[in-house]
């Protein structure tokens, strides 16, 4: 009998009555990571733990499934595979903070309106997309309307495209979400004062995460102009001699390195205006800028903009 095959008896049996479980070979079909990979992260990294069968064959629950998504998430963005671990622990602690029984009914509630959301990206019907988005604002804050439900599934549909249709469905829903960020992003800078420039670092995020964090960082008291992505580092003096900014804020998703640490510290020297960084980088470097006049705002949404405010007003210790 095949491992597939014995999986399937078993799921067929009293593993069905507590949760579904899935085979290898499944698991690899509904992530695109191969097996040699999986039994890798198992082995050397212990970043997913599934249960085995008697024979010893290995069973994966949905919670693995969504680890795997969330390793190839870091990966893709140029996480190395060993430091994964770290940051997935620190996001599990962060989601511990909260009670599991409320946990799960959020988390339980989010998962539907993605699911019509993905319905309605299935059918490329932009009308019902429209309205399926119009009402979740209506039941959550913005924060949550796009950390926690459009762009996980955002990056779901990114990470599967090679299975066919997905690109197709990712271009549609990518291209759906960033003409309602704009359209937000303006009407929020036409009632601040303050203004505050937000670059990407090259080649460390999407346009769309970009424009979301312009969102989320933007209140009625700043309004927040979102620079093209592939603004080059070295030309922000420029921009913002021209500008004139309250700040500028650097945005990126990849922990920095040495390099970007050396180009923050130049170009700290050139601007006349103060710096800050926001995305997960902000969390990454906290540590390493502690004491430098670069301020970290973190990458939660209320969290990012309480702190620009307090940075702005010169309350934020950097």
């Amino acid at each position: 009998m095949t491992e597939s095959a014995r999986a399937s008896k078993l799921l067929s049996s009293d593993s069905l009555k507590r949760e579904e479980l899935f085979p290898i070979r499944e698991v690899s079909r509904l992530t695109g990571v191969n097996p040699v990979t999986l039994r890798a992260w198992e082995r050397r990294y212990g970043l997913i733990q599934p249960t085995r069968t008697e024979s010893g064959h290995r069973l994966y629950s949905m919670a693995d499934i969504e680890a795997v998504r969330s390793i190839l998430v870091w990966t893709e963005r140029g996480v190395a595979v060993s430091k994964v671990g770290s940051i997935l622990s620190r996001s599990a602690t962060t989601k511990a903070a909260v009670l599991p029984e409320q946990q799960e009914a959020v988390v339980g509630e989010w998962g539907e309106w993605q699911a019509l959301v993905q319905r309605a990206v299935s059918r490329f019907d932009e009308s019902r997309l429209d309205q399926v988005y119009g009402q979740i604002f209506s039941t959550y804050p913005l924060p949550i309307v796009f950390q926690d439900v459009l762009l996980p599934l955002w990056q779901q549909l990114l990470l599967r495209q090679d299975e066919f249709g997905r690109t197709s469905e990712w271009l549609f829903l990518d291209t759906f979400l960033r003409a309602r960020v704009l359209q937000r992003l303006q009407l929020a800078r036409g009632q601040a004062e303050d203004r505050v420039l937000l670059a990407a670092v090259p080649g460390q995020c999407r346009e769309l995460e970009l424009l979301i964090a312009g969102l989320l960082l933007s209140s009625e008291a700043v309004a927040v102009n979102v620079l093209a992505i592939g603004q080059p580092l070295d030309e922000l003096t420029l921009v913002c001699e021209k500008v004139r900014p309250r700040a500028l804020v650097l945005y990126s998703n990849l922990p920095p390195n040495a390099v970007l640490l050396r180009q923050l510290a130049k170009l700290t020297l050139g601007l006349d205006c103060p710096l800050a960084m926001a995305g997960e980088a902000a969390e990454f470097s906290e540590q390493s800028l502690r004491g430098s006049p670069i301020a970290c705002l973190g990458n939660s949404g209320k969290l990012m903009q309480r702190r620009l405010l307090q940075f702005l007003d010169g309350h934020l210790d950097t």
